[in-house]
């Protein structure tokens, strides 16, 4: 039996359990064939993408991303291209579409600015990686009066009063990080992740995704047994990185064997 839990935001539909939220960093290796990737994951089933702005010092992230930032840099990728990237994949495709960036590159921007292009491009929302959810009340005010999702970042180190004020701030789903540490696939899922998704149900209804360090069918159907989505990354980008010439059919035969039920 199909499960329809659907967000504030239109397209943000978890129709599956576990439904599969891809990353992709925007401009690696080029953006035409980002394009063709976004695409081509869509097709494969994908739920929701989140599209990386690439950014020079990006912190929570492990080597496989850092290394994919600093290749769509050399391109000189900027925010305003990728809300015109999502324009784009926007006129071919319903999917689930949300930005993930680090602070600054909004700040440069302007939060209203920023706000106001999101909306005309056709995004869901946004999740600002390294903004705690303490400071975030213009962003909030930004997103919220142009019915953004903001999406903020649970993981297990936070105390319940934490977990609350994310709870609160969030809309379209929560990110449970499945541990600490950076971004980069692993071979096991943690404890962590379940205990976390577990104090996080007492807070809030919205559809929880747990990400960091998915990157096997095993593990993402683990993910099901108690959350909604799972959030797969570093294995992505990896792939991309590991075929050039044929990103977009490695990335949708990766993603075919996520989704293919367990026999």
């Amino acid at each position: 039996m199909l499960l329809l839990i659907q967000s504030n935001s239109m397209s943000i539909q978890f129709t599956s359990r576990p439904s599969l939220i891809a990353y992709v960093t925007c401009g690696d290796p080029d953006l035409a064939t980002t394009r063709d990737i976004v695409l081509a994951a869509v097709d494969a089933g994908v739920s929701v993408i989140e599209l990386g702005v690439p950014f020079s010092d990006p912190l929570a992230d492990g080597p496989v991303i850092q290394r994919a930032s600093q290749r769509a840099l050399q391109h000189a990728i900027s925010t305003e291209q990728i809300l015109s990237f999502a324009k784009d994949i926007r006129r071919q495709s319903d999917v689930g579409l949300i930005l993930f960036t680090y602070l600054n590159p909004l700040l440069r921007m302007g939060l209203a600015r920023f706000a106001a292009a999101a909306q005309d491009a056709g995004l869901d929302g946004a999740l600002v990686t390294d903004l705690p959810v303490e400071e975030a009340d213009m962003y909030l005010q930004e997103m919220r009066q142009r019915n953004l999702a903001t999406v903020f970042l649970a993981a297990p180190t936070s105390t319940d009063d934490r977990l609350k004020q994310i709870a609160r701030a969030s809309s379209g789903f929560v990110y449970a990080v499945s541990r600490t540490g950076v971004t980069g696939a692993r071979k096991e899922l943690t404890d962590d992740a379940m205990k976390l998704v577990g104090r996080l149900r007492k807070r809030t209804k919205l559809p929880i995704a747990v990400g960091f360090g998915i990157s096997t069918p095993q593990q993402f159907a683990a993910v099901g047994e108690f959350a909604e989505a799972a959030v797969v990354g570093s294995a992505i980008v990896e792939i991309i990185e590991r075929n050039p010439g044929k990103e977009a059919a490695s990335v949708a035969k990766f993603i075919g064997q996520l989704l293919a039920p367990s026999s």
